[in-house]
């Protein structure tokens, strides 16, 4: 058996990817006595072959034409999503690095090309879309509920706190969204920040080092539209219509303490975007989430947390 051990990146697992077909090729080996693994295997065992993977951006890019190409783009986003998810549920399950590989196998090897998706029959198949769906699921959430603040200098700012490491597809989608416009996502759960310069690419850097005390620097027409759309947030609540168990289905109770960190950090409102559409109660769910903030901590009005953290 021989193992590829990769870096729990795109780069990392795609390059992997590559190197094992190589492999493959070379040896005449079978697929089936080659696995992937994304970070140092817990246990080494006996009368196998490791091989440390050195992520590679040619490589990486060559698997990444070759999905496209032949299986399509639809495809490749569900290989990406996959890699992109993190399995926080404690439980041994397969390595996400060996499923893409096998799944990727199994495309190329059959007729239905990427149709294979549809056999979730096959374990390697199942995991894919497993994890690829938490990732788009959560992606998709935070495409509609994620706000930007503008910032003294006039950039863009945006604080996130994701389970999976969707900070590369939001920075696309904004990206896609807003060529033109100078903007700043910080993925505070993995500690990196999407970087985008007016009319150019974005860029993921490290995020350890970030000033925090860029979330309190607002510009002055960044207060006063907060403080519009806190009126209009206030006119839309309907009490009557309130219904927790829907509200936190469609948007999970993790997602609503950024609401209260944002009113934390000196913001007197928060802005939801296209979730409306998705969710028409989100108004409402987010509103509740601040109440029951409130309630906890013994205070009685939005305003006596409005500016209350302290960095």
């Amino acid at each position: 058996m021989h193992v590829f051990i990769c870096e729990n990146t795109p780069n990392g697992i795609l390059t992997g990817v590559y190197d094992a077909w190589e492999l493959k090729i070379q040896e005449r080996c079978s697929h089936a006595d080659i696995y992937l693994v994304s970070g140092q295997p817990d246990n080494y065992e006996l009368f196998c072959d490791y091989h440390t993977v050195a992520p590679s951006a040619e490589k990486a890019g060559k698997v990444v034409s070759t999905l496209n190409r032949k299986l399509g783009h639809d495809f490749y986003e569900t290989i990406l999503t996959a890699i992109l998810s993190i399995d926080l549920s404690g439980k041994k399950k397969m390595d996400k690095a060996n499923a893409v590989y096998q799944t990727i196998v199994a495309a190329l090897h059959s007729p239905k090309g990427a149709r294979v998706l549809d056999s979730l029959s096959n374990p390697y198949i199942y995991r894919v879309f497993e994890l690829s769906r938490a990732t788009a699921s959560e992606a998709h959430h935070l495409k509609g509920f994620l706000r930007f603040s503008e910032l003294q200098n006039g950039v863009l700012f945006s604080t996130i706190h994701p389970k999976n490491n969707v900070l590369p597809i939001l920075a696309e989608h904004f990206t896609d969204r807003f060529p033109q416009e100078n903007f700043m996502i910080y993925d505070e759960t993995h500690q990196l920040v999407a970087v985008h310069r007016a009319g150019k690419n974005y860029m993921l850097v490290d995020a350890s080092d970030i000033n925090t005390e860029l979330l309190q620097n607002y510009s002055e027409n960044e207060a006063r539209f907060q403080k519009l759309w806190l009126a209009f947030f206030d006119s839309i609540a309907i009490e009557a219509r309130t219904n927790p168990e829907l509200q936190a289905q469609n948007i999970p109770k993790r997602f609503w303490k950024d609401a209260v960190e944002f009113m934390l950090a000196g913001a007197t409102a928060i802005q939801i975007g296209t979730a409306n559409f998705i969710d028409p109660a989100i108004t409402v769910k987010v509103s509740e989430g601040i109440n029951d903030y409130l309630e906890r901590h013994g205070y009685t009005s939005v305003k006596d947390i409005i500016g209350a953290l302290e960095i």
